[in-house]
This record gives C-alpha cells, sequence and structure tokens, in this order.
C-alpha cells in the first residue's frame, strides 16, 4: 500500500469511529469548482488585470476604506465575486461530506472562512454552518448606521471587467441610504457586523456539546491566514487535513493528505467503502 492509500485508509478509520464530522475549509475548498484562490499578487492579479496594472493588492481592495475612497473600483472587484459565487456550482466533493456527515449518529457542523455560500448551495442546512468571515450574499451599511445586515438578493452588479469598475447603481444602505458594502470582514475592518456569525456560532457550540467523538476534516486551509487552522486544532479531536501543499500534521493521531479538496474527498469515500 502507497503512503497515499494509507493516509485515505487511515482517515476512513478515523471517520468510522467516530459520532459526527466537523468540517473546517478555507480557500483550497473551492478550486475544483473553478473559483480563484488568491495566493499572493501574481494569482489575484491574473484575475483581476486591471488591479494588477495599478498594482493594487487583495489587502488594499478587501478593506472598508477603498470602499470610501475607490467606490466604484470597490465594488467593482466584488460585484465580480458576487456575480462569480452566484454562477458557479459546487464540485462533488461538497454533496460527498454531506453524505459522509449524514451517514453519523451526530451528522456534521461546517466551519468555513469562504464567503461564497457553496456549502448551502451544496445542500447543506444554513443552521448547520459557520461562516467565520461573512457573507457577500449580505450587506450592510458603510457608515455603520445600525449592526443590521440584509440580503443582497436584489443587487445584480453590473461590472466592466476591463476597468474592474461597477457601472450599474451601487447598493444602498436600507436604513440611511449611505452606500452599502458586503457584510464580510475585510483587512483593516472594525465595523464589519458580525451578529450572523456569531449567532451561527452560538449554534455549532450547541451541536458541540452533544458531539463525543468527532473527526475533523480540514479542506484547503492554508497558514498565512491561520483562522481555521486554529479552530481546527481548537476543537481537540483528531484531525485530516487535506492540503495539496501544507499537509503536515501536529500528531501522530491525525493525517494528512498531499492532494487538492476533490480527488482528497473522493479518496476517503473510497476508502470508506472499503471498510463495509
Amino acid at each position: 500500500m502507497n503512503d497515499l492509500a494509507e493516509a485515505f485508509a487511515k482517515a476512513a478509520r478515523l471517520i468510522d469511529a467516530a459520532d459526527s464530522l466537523i468540517i473546517c475549509t478555507g480557500a483550497g475548498m473551492g478550486i475544483d469548482s473553478g473559483l480563484p484562490d488568491f495566493r499572493g499578487p501574481g494569482g489575484f492579479w491574473k484575475v483581476y488585470a486591471a488591479l494588477g496594472q495599478v498594482k493594487l493588492r487583495f489587502e488594499e481592495i478587501a478593506s472598508p476604506a477603498t470602499f470610501k475612497i475607490r467606490p466604484t473600483l470597490a465594488w467593482g472587484f466584488y460585484g465580480h465575486r458576487l456575480n462569480l459565487y452566484r454562477s458557479t456550482q459546487p464540485h462533488a466533493g461538497f454533496r460527498m461530506l454531506k453524505d459522509i456527515a449524514d451517514s453519523l449518529p451526530h451528522r456534521g457542523f461546517v466551519f468555513t472562512s469562504n464567503v461564497d455560500a457553496q456549502f448551502q448551495k451544496a445542500g447543506f442546512p444554513e443552521s448547520m454552518v459557520v461562516e467565520c468571515h461573512g457573507t457577500i450574499h449580505f450587506l450592510q451599511c458603510l457608515e455603520q448606521c445600525s449592526d443590521g445586515i440584509w440580503p443582497a438578493d436584489g443587487f445584480e452588479p453590473v461590472i466592466d471587467e476591463e476597468s474592474c469598475r461597477i457601472v450599474s447603481d451601487m447598493p444602498r444602505c436600507i436604513n440611511c441610504g449611505a452606500l452599502a458594502r458586503p457584510a464580510i470582514l475585510m483587512f483593516n475592518d472594525g465595523d464589519w457586523a458580525e451578529g450572523r456569525t456569531r449567532l451561527q456560532s452560538a449554534r455549532f457550540s450547541q451541536w458541540r456539546s452533544r458531539a463525543e467523538r468527532p473527526v475533523v476534516v480540514e479542506i484547503g486551509a492554508g497558514s498565512s491566514i491561520a483562522t481555521v487552522r486554529h479552530f481546527s486544532h481548537s476543537q481537540e479531536a483528531p484531525i485530516i487535513r487535506i492540503n495539496p501543499t501544507e499537509y503536515q500534521v501536529p500528531r501522530s493521531t491525525d493525517v494528512g493528505i498531499p492532494t487538492g479538496a476533490l480527488d482528497g474527498v473522493s479518496g476517503i469515500v473510497a476508502a470508506l467503502a472499503e471498510l463495509d
């Protein structure tokens, strides 16, 4: 048995002994669905060439300050992402994870730093997802007139992709009429309306108190922004880490699988079938 096959077999054994699944994901989860991974300026500027021409980095465009000083550019970037996420279909690995979770006594819960709502689109209940950085599918007031957020359902941005600027009307706060922004935790962001995520986290805590033997399946979460990794480690449960480059694990009881998301989940499913 080669190293990868042994890793899949060990992951299957961990899941077979568990009563629940904690699914923790970063940007790498969406790559097999065709979504970009903004690792470094090079990859980011490849997707948003107009921002590369002015040397504007991801950390700069993804900031509340940019909505105030360059609103059409900020909404050009986020409007494009909103359209992209709305049109993207989750890859088969999402459904495989749901099937695994549904086979366990306490099923599963998702903790993700992704703002695309791909898990909900794949059939995961809204009540079983924590979006720790918020979601692009909700809006909030840029001027913080309240802590309220509202769905972006009626907002249909038209983007000039060559300039990365919005050419349609920008969304406005439903309370005061000021410019709206995505309800996402950005860089240098002290104004994020995090109430929805706090509620999601409270639901997770209630669920976690019932799950006695969980196993963490962490997918596509790197160490540069380590929110998801920290959460994985905080669960004090076995970790199955699927990551093509940063797959190393802290304990001998954990398992690292050096593949992308879809290949990793598919390999685990095949190994679980071997146990039957």
